[in-house]
Order: C-alpha cells, then sequence, then structure tokens
C-alpha cells in the first residue's frame, strides 16, 4: 500500500488526498445551509479512515463553520483544517487583515489556522504585498501555523519567495486538462521547496465513468457550480470529442488497476514534481467518496502508462496563461465564465489627481514624490507617460536580489499607475530599461518578455548606475489610449 501522508512542511504531515469543502457553498446555493451536525459526522467518518486533511475558504459557504464544529464534536487534533482568505481588490489595512483571522480562527473554533492560504486578484494593486506581509506578521504572532498562496503565477510565487516571505505551497488548478503548472512553476517550487496543492484533478467529477461515452452535456444551471467551471476548461482544451479519447484511454488503464478513472487522473497529477497533495471534493452528507479515494494508494502507473497518457495530452489545447489566470483575465474560467460570483469591481490601485493644465497624475504615495517633484504617472489627454520604477514598496525592496523577479514587481507597479490613470499594459507602446549588472541582461529580457511577448513594444536597455545599492532594474513606459 502506498503511504497517503506526506509532510507538508516542518511539523505539518497532511495526508496527499485531501478533502475540499468547496461543494458546501454549491449545497448552499438556494441560501438553505448544511446541517453542521450532519456534515461534521461526514468529516469524521473521512478521517477514520485516514483522510485526515480537509481544504476550504471564507466564501465556501459555512464551510469553515462546519469545521468548527467537528473540531469541538470530535477531537481539536483529529484533522489538519486549512483555509483560505480571498479578499476583495483594494487596500487592506492590518485590522482588517487581523479581523479576517479573527474571523476563521471564530468560524473553525480554533486559536489557530494549520495552513491560511491567500489569493490576490489583481497582481497591479500593492494590497497584495501588504496583506501578505501582515499575514507573516499574524503568523508569527500564532494565530496561524503555516502561511501558503492560492491561484498564485510563477513570476508572483518568485517575487513572494525572494522577498522574506515565507510560504509553505501554492494551491492551483492542475489536472490532465490543465498542464500549466508543470512548467516553470514546477521550477520556482522546486527551487525554492514550495509545494503544489493541486484542485480539479478530477475535473468536477468530468473524469470518471459516468461520462465515458455519453452526449456533451450543456452548459447551464442543470450543471453543479463545479461542473459548469470544468465544462469550460474541457472546451478550450480541446472540446466534448477529445475529452472522450482521453476518457478512453483512462478507462483501459482503470481497468488494468481495477480502480477508477477519477483515481488514474488523479494518480498521475500526484506523481508530478513538487506536488504534495490533491483536493477532492466531498459533498458532505449527499455523497462520499472514502472507498474511492482509498483506491489511490492502491496502484502506481507505469512508465507505459504515464507514457501513453502524456503522448495523448500533446493533441489537447493548453489551457492559456500561467496558473490563476482564470481568475484574472479572460477567459474566465469560473463557473459563471465572469468574475460576477467572485468580485464586484476593481479599484484604481493609485490615487489620482488632476493638475491645472488637465494633465491627470497618479501618486503612489512614496516620499520621493514629494522630495523631487514628480508623479508615478502623467496622463495628458491620450498620453499616459510612467516615471522610472524600481522594486520598491514602502521602504522595502521586492524580489532580493533575483533581478527577474525585481523585473515582474516593476512591471506590476507600472501596470497599476497605467490603470489608474485608464489605461492598460496592452497600450504600452514604449519601455526603457536601466540595468545595474550587465550579467543581469538576459534575465531582465526574458521577464520583460513574458510580460509583454504579444504587445511587443519598442524597447531600449542600457547598463547604467542606479540609485540604491539593493535594485537591479528600473524601468519606464508610455502607453497611448485609443
Amino acid at each position: 500500500m502506498i503511504s497517503k501522508y506526506t509532510e507538508l512542511a516542518p511539523g505539518l504531515t497532511i495526508c496527499k488526498a485531501l478533502t475540499g469543502l468547496w461543494q458546501i457553498a454549491d449545497l448552499e446555493r438556494t441560501g438553505v445551509k448544511v446541517d453542521p451536525n450532519e456534515a461534521a459526522k461526514a468529516m469524521n467518518a473521512y478521517t477514520e479512515a485516514g483522510f485526515t486533511t480537509f481544504d476550504m475558504a471564507d466564501h465556501y459557504g459555512s464551510a469553515e463553520e462546519i469545521s468548527g464544529v467537528f473540531r469541538k464534536t470530535f477531537g481539536e487534533s483529529k484533522a489538519q483544517l486549512f483555509t483560505k482568505w480571498v479578499p476583495n481588490p483594494g487596500a487592506m489595512s492590518k485590522s482588517q487583515v487581523r479581523a479576517a483571522v479573527q474571523l476563521a480562527l471564530t468560524r473553525m473554533q480554533s486559536d489557530q489556522i494549520d495552513l491560511m492560504q491567500f489569493h490576490a486578484w489583481n497582481y497591479a494593486h500593492p494590497s497584495w504585498v501588504d496583506c501578505l506581509y501582515s499575514l507573516q506578521e499574524l503568523k508569527e504572532e500564532g494565530l496561524i501555523k503555516h502561511l501558503g498562496l492560492t491561484n498564485f503565477d510563477a513570476a508572483h510565487l518568485q517575487i513572494v519567495a525572494n522577498s522574506g516571505i515565507k510560504v509553505v505551497s501554492n494551491q492551483v488548478c492542475y489536472s490532465l486538462l490543465d498542464q500549466r503548472a508543470a512548467g516553470k512553476m514546477t521550477q520556482v517550487c522546486e527551487k525554492h521547496d514550495i509545494k503544489l496543492l493541486a484542485f480539479g484533478t478530477v475535473a468536477g467529477g468530468f473524469l470518471s465513468e459516468k461520462w465515458l461515452d455519453k452526449p456533451e452535456p450543456m452548459l447551464d444551471e442543470t450543471l453543479t457550480w463545479s461542473q459548469m467551471k470544468y465544462k469550460r476548461f474541457i472546451d478550450t482544451a480541446g472540446g466534448w470529442a477529445s475529452f472522450q479519447k482521453l476518457l478512453q484511454l483512462l478507462s483501459q488503464i482503470a481497468k488494468t488497476h481495477q480502480v477508477g478513472i477519477a483515481n488514474v487522473a488523479s494518480r498521475f497529477i500526484l506523481n508530478q514534481p513538487a506536488v504534495a497533495g490533491v483536493i477532492i471534493g466531498a459533498r458532505l452528507g449527499k455523497s462520499e467518496h472514502i472507498q474511492d479515494n482509498e483506491s489511490l494508494f492502491s496502484f502506481e502507473l507505469s512508465p507505459e502508462e504515464q507514457g501513453q497518457i502524456k503522448s495523448l495530452l500533446k493533441n489537447f489545447n493548453p489551457i492559456p496563461g500561467d496558473c490563476g489566470d482564470e481568475y484574472r483575465k479572460p477567459p474566465f474560467l469560473t463557473a459563471s465564465g465572469d468574475l460576477s460570483h467572485h468580485v464586484e469591481s476593481f479599484p484604481p490601485p493609485y490615487p489620482s489627481k488632476l493638475g491645472s493644465d488637465g494633465r491627470q497624475k497618479a501618486l503612489s504615495g512614496t516620499v520621493w514624490e514629494d522630495i523631487a517633484g514628480f508623479s508615478r504617472a502623467v496622463r495628458k489627454d491620450n498620453r499616459i507617460l510612467v516615471s522610472g520604477t524600481t522594486a520598491t514598496h514602502g521602504s522595502k525592496a521586492m524580489g532580493g536580489a533575483d533581478p527577474a523577479a525585481q523585473t515582474h514587481f516593476i512591471i506590476d507597479k507600472l501596470e497599476g499607475a497605467i490603470q489608474s490613470l485608464g489605461g492598460k499594459l496592452d497600450q504600452v507602446v514604449r519601455t526603457r530599461i536601466f540595468i545595474r549588472n550587465m550579467s543581469d541582461w538576459e534575465a531582465i529580457a526574458r521577464a520583460h518578455g513574458e510580460r509583454f511577448a504579444t504587445i511587443q513594444p519598442a524597447n531600449t536597455m542600457v547598463k547604467a548606475e542606479l540609485i540604491g545599492d539593493e535594485y537591479l532594474v528600473e524601468i519606464e513606459a508610455e502607453a497611448i489610449l485609443s
């Protein structure tokens, strides 16, 4: 029998098959709450079978409250209870971060959160950095045992890892349909000893015998929220016909091992580098998967079987972008196909004000704007000019000594300034890059290339003496609004 458990971080051993409680929100979408006592009994059945790790979030209906009832009823140290904080976009004070953590602790009837995972909506808004540093302070205070991320892309995981913020995990969509995490994400994780927690491995139940040789379902409210979401992934990856070919191959492999298609799909992802666990959803009190999940640890895929799966996946369309992009840019691969279930609006990253001649100025609040008499960016008519920008955030230099991480953070600031004046990053027509060390040019150029690959503005890179020894790169930009 293959071990069910692994060490996610020092002092934190988890079950490799985490039980996801996202579907509590789906069960409660009519407004009627799930019975917490009955749901807690269902959680206990999982723990009795050895599935001791549960994953939830502040917006998964009453999942946190159910876990609190479970803790008090069946034992405070019987399971590992992970949650997420997904704040609304915009500025967050330290007191607001503390209040959010305290709310989760109250709901979960706990003095400490085993793993708090943070989600950011808009990297161009600097609030995500403030939130993470505040969460780290609460970790040092003892309210949080371990800090993790959810839906971060590789570039921003790289920024976090190089900026003195200690995270142990990043929870991302990772499945046979969605291989985004297999590339740079895995490289960053392995470099910084960060583990991946993979959700979507069974694609909301689509990766199962239930859908083998079945007609394509309509994408409408007759599906669960989870099915609506992953039907969009199927469509993006190549459509129902291609998906059926995948199911047929998985069925053949599953029969060989006397397990289910879902087991094969999850085992493949569990075998991937940097993956510590797969998250398999449960509709507590409605349908249990304990026996099915047990089969996940009864077999191994042979190298030949894994090769067959990889070969077939080459025919699929890659899911666009990087991990988490489905929540940040089109195509929005969410249940609703947009962000209407998640976010009402996105506030501008920086305040702006009008000048005497009609120019609009965006101000990031740094003391140097007053001392040196400049704006982070200025809009005049349809033209936006962004000042030379370093990886400064308050008194911190983000990205540490990693030139690529500094570059990504700078481009976030450029984008934030442009957004604050009514523009978008894809309207940039020129960038100028100043670098301290010639040896860093390629890492900086590649980071610029990742962010501007389809925009391709005019660009100049020069070696320069930068102000501040900690800064490896400085960038300015120009955008023209149509």
